[in-house]
């Protein structure tokens, strides 16, 4: 029974980096490039929301809807300042150029709200369920609900919308598809508008399920599903999702049968681990390449 437990809240905290990794597969899906910012937008979504309950006292979905809004249009500036005009150099400079990203939008974050860490407010009470001996709280069903809606509607918007295939056609030739007459940078902007959109979703939440947030909240949960997303395949969406949720699992699994102290230690082990076995991923595909 302890074991059921611990895969449930496995499985809702895997949904929640699984949002972030779908993100960061996204972008390097269409521009080949880890977006190690992305964590911070996740961050910044958890504050939105946060300043939305606080000020505006808005509900759940507002809240989500708007820290949604405000993070892609985020993403979209950052990328039209910060990458858009390092597409063409060497991967190793937009890596770092992504790492400075990350510092600045944590140290602004910090200077404007101050380093002490905020309790998120309380949106709706706390109930827990016993189904066969497993409990599950309304705020874990709540989680999958939302991972559930937004992957089914990313879905379709890749699989049945016209940018959704103009996003499949700049991942496979960039080149190419600006031939076919398709617009790679309205594309590539709207990947990074997609992508920061979930990573705020899963800030809020986090935001409720522990309710703690502060500036530098991004960082590991960034890293852990930037190894998701290597788990499951860097660029393959359900790999993403399939990352996220083996991380989720595996994280909770050692705090329940081992020890709290290597929840972290975990995620690097896996990725060392992968690397080792299979460095394209569970659902990953060696490529040939031309040279």
């Amino acid at each position: 029974m302890e074991f059921l437990q611990q895969l449930v809240n496995g499985l809702a905290l895997g949904s929640i980096y699984a949002l972030i990794a779908i993100g960061y597969t996204m972008v390097y899906g269409i521009v080949q490039l880890i977006n190690f910012a992305h964590g911070d937008i996740y961050m910044i979504g958890a504050f939105v929301g946060f300043f939305a309950v606080v000020k505006y006292g808005l509900p759940f979905l507002p809240t989500l809807l708007l820290a949604m809004l405000v993070c892609s249009v985020l993403g979209v500036i950052i990328e039209k300042i910060a990458y858009r005009p390092l597409r063409n150099s060497p991967r190793i400079t937009a890596l770092i150029t992504a790492i400075g990203v990350s510092l600045f939008l944590e140290n602004v974050v910090r200077w404007r709200l101050g380093p002490d860490p905020r309790p998120f407010p309380e949106l709706f009470s706390v109930k827990v369920f016993s189904l066969g001996g497993v409990q599950v709280s309304n705020v874990q069903l709540l989680i999958f609900g939302v991972a559930l809606v937004l992957i089914v509607i990313l879905q379709f918007i890749i699989y049945r919308t016209r940018i959704g295939k103009a996003m499949r056609a700049v991942s496979q030739d960039q080149d190419a598809a600006r031939l076919m007459g398709i617009n790679v940078d309205r594309t590539i902007s709207v990947t990074f508008a997609i992508g920061s959109a979930l990573a705020a979703a899963a800030g809020i939440l986090v935001g409720i399920a522990y309710p703690r947030i502060d500036p530098y909240m991004g960082i590991l949960p960034g890293l852990k599903a930037f190894v998701a997303a290597v788990l499951g395949g860097i660029g393959i969406i359900p790999g993403a999702m399939l990352g996220g949720l083996v991380m989720g699992v595996a994280e909770l699994m050692v705090v329940g049968f081992w020890s709290s102290d290597y929840r972290d230690a975990i995620a690097f082990a896996i990725l060392i681990i992968i690397l080792l076995i299979k460095p394209t991923g569970i659902l990953g595909k060696n490529q040939s390449e031309k040279v």
